[in-house]
């Protein structure tokens, strides 16, 4: 910074502070725009570094996740449930694919229906995962097929959904006929088959559900996709070492049997039926209309027929070469279910408050 004196007698401070002012404006105004095109230049430089950065993890992300595992017409996969829905489903679609497909299910009818609509590479057997000796008959049988190749993947599907409905009206017995199948059934299946599994370094699928994040709704069923998504997790940190990854399926609502509302309103009324007097007195009589009114409303807006969204995600976890720890199943699970499940609790409680009825003798 320059700075003129110039003597003109008593006021001549006046001037040399007016051109004193005139010299550093014109050189220092410069300076600071000079800093500040600096600084926007590098948060420019900085905001196209992140950009690229997001760009190329996302460009390895997907080819990472599009790669697939090869000799699939070598590999062994055994799948619960297949008599109906997502299991049935994936039975066939894995036979289409070249796998060596097992299907347990539960009736010699659906064993009999899935044979005729498979090629001769999907064998089936009889399986009731709440057996203890069900399912060591299945695991000795599979065994026998697979033996020194091991087993590529297991698929946990079978369960249950019912009874569902207010946590008042359920009995114990309600809660275990749920957890056998649902909690009970995978730990079991997935111990008993393990040392297979581990042989081939293989997948464990575990079909949970989206209403393992948010607990929706009373009886068993809720807590027993809890406990699937828990030991799922405990199961994955502490096999991984043996290259065997585990991962979890979380659907959201579809037209399956364990959505179908005629058993859903078969139990409820059951349900009421066994109540005290008291306790059906404290709901009041127009209650259970009103739950089953609302129940229809919410399966008939969000359930989705596209099985295949689910089936694709079972698909993934057995082919690629990299699956997810994580597969989201439907449109109200991506963009309901699983956002909730990161929300405060209280805001599922007043969710769930405003749209269930009210009790005649709510306080």
């Amino acid at each position: 910074m320059w700075c003129i004196r110039i003597w003109t007698g008593p006021d001549s401070h006046q001037l040399e502070l007016f051109i004193l002012l005139i010299i550093t404006d014109t050189r220092v105004t410069p300076t600071v725009h000079a800093l500040s095109s600096f600084h926007h230049s590098k948060e420019n430089v900085t905001t196209y570094a992140v950009g690229a950065f997001v760009l190329l993890w996302a460009l390895v992300w997907l080819y990472r996740d599009s790669q697939e595992v090869d000799k699939l017409n070598e590999k062994y996969v055994f799948v619960t449930g297949c008599d109906s829905g997502f299991g049935n489903l994936l039975c066939r679609r894995l036979d289409k694919r070249g796998f060596r497909v097992l299907a347990g299910c539960l009736t010699e009818k659906g064993a009999d229906d899935l044979k005729r609509v498979t090629g001769p590479n999907l064998k089936t057997c009889l399986l009731d995962v709440t057996s203890t000796a069900s399912v060591q008959k299945a695991f000795e049988w599979t065994q026998k097929e697979v033996g020194d190749k091991g087993l590529w993947g297991i698929v946990n599907n079978a369960g249950r959904s019912l009874p569902m409905g207010p946590s008042e009206w359920m009995r114990v017995e309600d809660f275990h006929s749920t957890l056998k199948v649902n909690m009970n059934g995978v730990i079991e299946m997935t111990m008993k088959f393990l040392p297979l599994i581990k042989k081939a370094r293989g997948r464990i699928v575990n079909v949970a559900s989206v209403l393992g994040r948010v607990a929706a709704n009373g009886g068993g069923y809720c807590m027993s996709k809890f406990a699937v998504e828990s030991f799922s997790d405990c199961l994955r940190r502490d096999i991984h070492y043996f290259g065997i990854n585990v991962c979890i399926i979380e659907p959201g609502f579809f037209k399956t049997q364990v959505t179908s509302l005629e058993p859903i309103e078969r139990e409820l009324h059951r349900l009421w039926n066994q109540l005290a007097p008291e306790v059906k007195e404290s709901y009041g009589d127009k209650y259970l209309e009103n739950y089953i009114k609302i129940q229809r409303l919410i399966m008939n807006a969000i359930c989705d027929p596209d099985l295949s969204k689910v089936t694709n995600c079972m698909e993934h976890a057995l082919t690629a070469a990299h699956p997810r720890t994580r597969y989201s199943a439907g449109w109200d699970a991506k963009l309901l279910w699983i956002p909730l499940s990161y929300l405060p609790a209280c805001v599922v409680d007043i969710g769930l408050k405003l749209v269930l009825p009210r009790p005649a003798k709510s306080v």
